[in-house]
């Protein structure tokens, strides 16, 4: 089992240096293969294969885990294994011919044009109120990530061309285009505010703020919605649905989002079927 234990290590180091994994991926993986590798071992499992990959989808159904949990669990131990396959660290992977849980993505939550332009609207008369607006009128002007969005240093922000530059999964980065209503806040807030440092929304000490500073920003001003949980996924969902509610297509809203495979973006074509209903019956003679 000391194997298993360095190779991990081995995949870890991988993740970090070679393929750039943010540190919440890195520490999902490291969690979810480590879990594996300790049933091995109340098994008492040397050499792992199928059925033992089965058993402990078994394991984590019986503990309550989620299917979507088991989904993600099956994703790293693939990762783990065809990492050591293709090192030549083992011959075949154990996951070969398993079959992942089918599961199936729920829409996501959005709020209305009225509902988002009244969250907007809400911070006003308290300290932190200009940055608080100016971070949700960006976050709905770009579908950023909350973890892009804590990146953004002043420099990435180029007003005069309207646009950001963010830096995403795997330190890829894109530029996502800024309408006049997020140039103007952004603008109003750094002439207003003046935040030290480099970053555009420091925390107290200059550094950069957190994710959980921001998402509880977010939740406050969801709150008095009365929307309920209204987190920055929410307003990203707001985003992207709000440019297919208006005509764009799926290609151009995945380069917006930072999605490196489309079929990520397809949780979002219920808004197509949904807008080509009402064309549909909007326009045809027995619609």
């Amino acid at each position: 089992m000391e194997r298993l234990y360095h190779h991990l290590d081995s995949f870890i180091r991988h993740l970090v240096s070679e393929r750039g994994s943010s540190p919440h991926t890195v520490e999902a993986y490291n969690r979810d293969i480590l879990a594996f590798i300790k049933y091995l071992e109340e098994i008492a499992c040397a050499e792992p294969e199928r059925c033992h990959v089965e058993s402990f989808m078994g394991h984590l159904r019986d503990r309550g885990r989620s299917t979507r949990s088991i989904v993600r669990g099956i994703s790293a131990l693939r990762g783990f294994f065809n990492y050591l396959l293709l090192d030549g660290r083992i011959k075949a992977s154990p996951l070969e011919d398993v079959d992942t849980p089918r599961f199936r993505s729920p829409i996501p939550r959005v709020l209305s044009e009225d509902e988002m332009g009244e969250l907007i609207r809400l911070p006003e008369g308290q300290k932190m109120a200009l940055r608080d607006r100016t971070i949700l009128e960006l976050l709905y002007a770009t579908g950023l990530r909350v973890s892009e969005l804590v990146r953004l240093k002043k420099g990435d922000v180029n007003l005069d061309g309207g646009f950001v530059v963010a830096m995403g999964k795997r330190s890829k980065e894109r530029v996502v285009p800024l309408g006049s209503y997020s140039r103007d806040a952004v603008k109003d807030y750094l002439d207003t505010e003046k935040p030290p440092g480099q970053y555009l929304f420091p925390n107290r000490r200059g550094g950069m703020i957190t994710r959980q500073a921001v998402w509880k920003i977010i939740r406050k001003y969801g709150l008095k919605l009365h929307r309920g949980r209204v987190s920055p996924h929410t307003i990203r969902h707001t985003f992207a649905t709000h440019l297919l509610e208006g005509g764009a297509d799926l290609r151009s809203v995945q380069i917006l989002l930072g999605h490196e495979d489309i079929s990520t973006t397809q949780i979002y074509t219920h808004v197509d079927s949904k807008r080509l209903k009402e064309i549909h019956k909007k326009h045809h003679p027995r619609g």
